[in-house]
């Protein structure tokens, strides 16, 4: 019998995180591209700066219903001609607000991208907002809140800004708005944060994808070159300020079967030097199956299916800026237990923070982390719309182009202590805000008993 060779594996080859090309149109749009040979899908993302704390008074989610409309018909065409469009190009196009400002991602065959551009631009220069298509999205809006509630996480996460930052903030306000503020919703209030934040001079696109054969320069040109609007004035980011003294809200659930646990604080973004080691000394205390938190609660004592501890950027604002604030993550561990776990799991916890500062991390910990946030990076960043995603992600965090690609060689450069340092100090014992979500009659007591900070109990 005759069999082919064995393959033999091929040289292996260095790998960095793309290195994008930066211009700007002549309507101040700014630019950022990058040839992927190979990706015949192409990305685009769009960062406008039109954050949520510039929504007017009483108007929180005029930012989500206005991302949401952008996408629902136009001066050319109406919402159902716009859908029927997108479809024809075989792209995915979608919308969102978050604190940063709103995002529209694009993601279409290198093909079709001259006329799936068109229409991007089309929605960005001439949006319609008919009457009747902002009152069906506030009201499909109003019918997602009351399920929101239900969802013991973002119950959990509603609470945990809530008890953060100062009412007055809108740091401490759910992100698309509440029933109150929604329903005050109209076509002029979407029509009027549009014409007052989305203008191509507050605006920059990252585009992503096999880019052969394309005049870009052309391309753009004729699509979102045409786009106009005058020049933005820049917008000062007020001071992120939090109050994380250590303290327990149970939000009751009579009834319940489990406990939704979240756990945070505010601490450093990405432009604090720590932010290297803190990503690592987090990874190593909850990023992973093999981390400490989930070796104990799930693994030893099988509370859980699982405990995750993680960083998540909320805001950043340009170093030099006027306010001085370079912005603010929230670290959080997430997870849920069933009822009688509760408190056992909440005191494992706690020892695992108290050894992990006694203690400190291990090397084989270390590299093991190293391993797996640097080793994965190559398949993490496989496709255009993971690499579009983390540059639109530094644009909106005021970070150089290269940032992601010097991550990874400040990570494998972290030593043991250093990551032990700070995830110590992210995650303080005596100085992170505990929400519960659960059947307060059945965990208040247990709880307040462990000694972790005050006890209150607020409705469901």
């Amino acid at each position: 019998m005759q069999y082919h060779p064995q393959p033999a594996a091929g040289v292996a080859r260095p790998w960095a995180f793309p290195a994008p090309e930066r211009g700007t149109l002549p309507n101040g749009l700014t630019v950022l591209r990058c040839h992927r040979p190979g990706q015949q899908v192409v990305a685009v993302e769009i960062f406008l700066d039109a954050p949520l704390d510039a929504e007017p008074e009483g108007l929180d989610g005029v930012a989500t219903i206005m991302s949401r409309a952008l996408s629902e018909g136009t001066d050319k065409h109406t919402a159902e001609e716009f859908a029927a469009e997108l479809e024809r190009c075989g792209a995915t196009l979608d919308a969102h607000a978050d604190h940063p400002g709103v995002r529209v991602s694009l993601e279409v065959p290198a093909s079709r991208l001259a006329k799936a551009l068109a229409l991007v631009a089309e929605a960005l220069r001439a949006p319609a907002f008919a009457d009747s298509e902002i009152e069906r999205l506030v009201h499909n809006r109003l019918d997602e809140i009351p399920h929101e509630q239900a969802n013991p996480a973002r119950r959990a996460a509603k609470q945990l800004s809530k008890e953060l930052f100062p009412a007055t903030a809108r740091m401490s306000r759910p992100r698309q708005g509440t029933e109150e503020t929604v329903e005050r919703i109209d076509s002029a209030a979407v029509r009027g944060f549009f014409d007052a934040h989305v203008r191509p001079s507050a605006a920059t696109a990252v585009v992503v994808g096999d880019l052969t054969g394309i005049d870009l320069d052309a391309l753009l040109a004729d699509t979102l070159g045409d786009w106009s609007g005058e020049v933005a004035e820049p917008r000062p980011a007020p001071p992120i300020t939090a109050d994380d003294t250590g303290r327990v809200v149970i939000v009751d659930r009579p009834g319940a079967v489990q406990t939704q646990l979240l756990i945070g604080r505010i601490g450093a973004d990405r432009h604090d030097s720590v932010w290297p080691a803190q990503v690592l000394g987090t990874y190593c205390l909850g990023g992973t199956l093999t981390s400490r938190l989930d070796r104990v609660l799930r693994e030893e004592k099988g509370y859980t299916y699982g405990v995750r501890a993680f960083a998540q950027v909320l805001r950043s604002s340009a170093p030099d800026s006027a306010s001085g604030a370079t912005g603010a993550a929230m670290l959080a561990i997430s997870g849920s237990v069933d009822t009688e776990s509760t408190e056992p799991a909440l005191k494992d916890l706690w020892t695992v923070l108290r050894t992990l500062a006694a203690e400190g991390l291990t090397d084989a910990e270390r590299e093991t982390a190293v391993q797996n946030l640097v080793g994965v990076a190559p398949l993490k960043f496989e496709t255009a719309a993971s690499v579009a995603g983390t540059l639109a992600d530094q644009v909106e965090q005021h970070l150089p182009d290269d940032y992601q690609a010097q991550l990874y060689a400040r990570l494998a450069e972290t030593g043991t202590v250093e990551a032990t340092a700070a995830v110590v100090n992210a995650f303080p014992g005596d100085r992170l805000v505990t929400i519960l979500v659960g059947d307060a009659a059945r965990i208040e007591e247990p709880v307040r008993a462990l000694g972790i900070g005050d006890v209150s109990v607020v409705t469901g």
